[in-house]
C-alpha cells in the first residue's frame, strides 16, 4: 500500500515541524482500561513499526496511558527518533481506572520531566496539558509549561478538553501549537474551538476521531459514502475529518496492524462536495 508521504497533506506544528495530517494515537498500545502492559507487547512493537514504515510522522501519548506505559514502548521502539512524539500532562489514574485532573505546577513541571526520561529525548516535541484543573486557574499551569519551554525542555505546548474562553486563556501565557479536543463526523461540539485553531493556524488534534467506536448518528451515511467508495465506514470518518479543516490532524489509534493500515490508507480517500455535505448536515 502506499505510504503516507503519497496521499497525505502536511501541516506545520509550531509553524516549524511538518508531519503527515493523519497521525497515530498510541492510547490502546497499553493494557486494559489503559492501564499497565499490553497482553501482547509484541504486537504493539509491530504495530509502532508499521506506523513508521506507513510514513505516519505524528505520534500522540500521554503519561497517564500506562501510566507511563504508553510512553516507554515508544522509547523502545526507537518512536521518537522517526516521528514527533506529543505526549499530556496533567491528569492522574487511580487505581481504579480513574482520570483525575492536576493541574499543580510544580506538578506538571515534574511531570514533564519524567516524560522526557520515559521517552529519552532532551527536548518534548509536543507537550500538552491533558485537562484544565478546576481549582487551578489555567494561567498558572501554562506558566509552567511556558518555564520548561523557556529552558528548553519542551518545543512546543499545546492544550487539551478545552473550551474557547480556556484555549484564549492559555494563549495569553504562551504560544499554543495545538488543540486536542474530542471531536468527530458524530461529534461537532467543538466547532467553535476549532474556528479559533483555524483563524490561528494552530492544530486541531481529534481525539476519539472515530466517535469512540459510535458513530451511530452518522452510520447510515457514512455506509452509503463507504460503498460508493468500496471503503469502510471508518475510512469515511478519517476522510472526512481530513477534508473538514487543513489544521485537523486525526490520531486513530489501534493496538492492531491490519486496522493500523485500514486507517492510513483513509487518507487516500477522495470525497466529493456532496459526500461532504451529507456527512456534514
Amino acid at each position: 500500500m502506499r505510504s503516507l508521504d503519497d496521499t497525505c497533506e502536511t501541516f506545520a506544528v509550531g509553524g516549524d515541524h511538518a508531519v503527515n495530517r493523519l497521525g497515530f494515537g498510541a492510547m490502546r498500545i497499553t493494557g486494559e482500561g489503559v492501564l499497565g502492559p499490553p497482553d501482547d507487547a509484541a504486537e504493539a512493537r509491530r504495530v509502532l513499526d508499521r506506523a513508521v514504515e506507513l510514513g505516519v510522522d505524528f505520534v500522540d501519548t500521554a503519561d497517564a496511558y500506562g501510566p507511563g506505559t504508553s510512553e516507554r514502548l515508544l522509547r523502545e521502539a526507537g518512536t521518537p527518533g522517526e516521528a514527533l512524539v506529543a505526549t499530556k500532562g496533567g491528569l492522574l489514574r487511580s487505581p481504579e481506572g480513574d482520570w483525575l485532573r492536576h493541574g499543580d505546577p510544580d506538578y506538571l513541571r515534574n511531570a514533564a520531566l519524567c516524560s522526557r526520561d520515559r521517552l529519552g529525548v532532551e527536548t518534548i516535541d509536543l507537550y500538552q496539558y491533558h485537562a484544565p484543573d478546576p481549582d487551578i486557574p489555567i494561567e498558572a499551569s501554562m506558566r509552567a509549561l511556558a518555564d520548561l519551554k523557556d529552558r528548553g525542555l519542551i518545543r512546543h505546548v499545546g492544550v487539551s478538553n478545552v473550551s474557547v474562553d480556556q484555549l484564549e486563556r492559555a494563549r495569553d501565557v504562551v504560544e499554543v501549537a495545538t488543540v486536542q479536543n474530542e471531536y468527530s463526523v458524530a461529534d461537532r461540539t467543538h466547532d467553535d474551538v476549532l474556528e479559533v485553531c483555524e483563524a490561528n493556524d494552530i492544530g486541531f488534534v481529534p481525539y476519539f476521531p472515530l466517535g469512540g467506536g459510535d458513530l451511530g448518528a452518522k452510520a447510515d451515511t457514512l455506509g452509503a459514502v463507504a460503498d460508493a467508495h468500496d471503503a469502510t465506514p471508518r475510512q469515511v470518518a478519517l476522510a472526512w475529518l481530513l477534508a473538514r479543516s487543513p489544521v485537523i490532524l486525526p490520531i486513530p489509534g489501534t493496538s492492531s496492524v491490519d486496522h493500523l493500515e485500514e486507517n492510513v490508507a483513509a487518507a487516500g480517500l477522495d470525497l466529493t462536495d456532496d459526500e461532504m455535505a451529507r456527512l456534514s448536515a
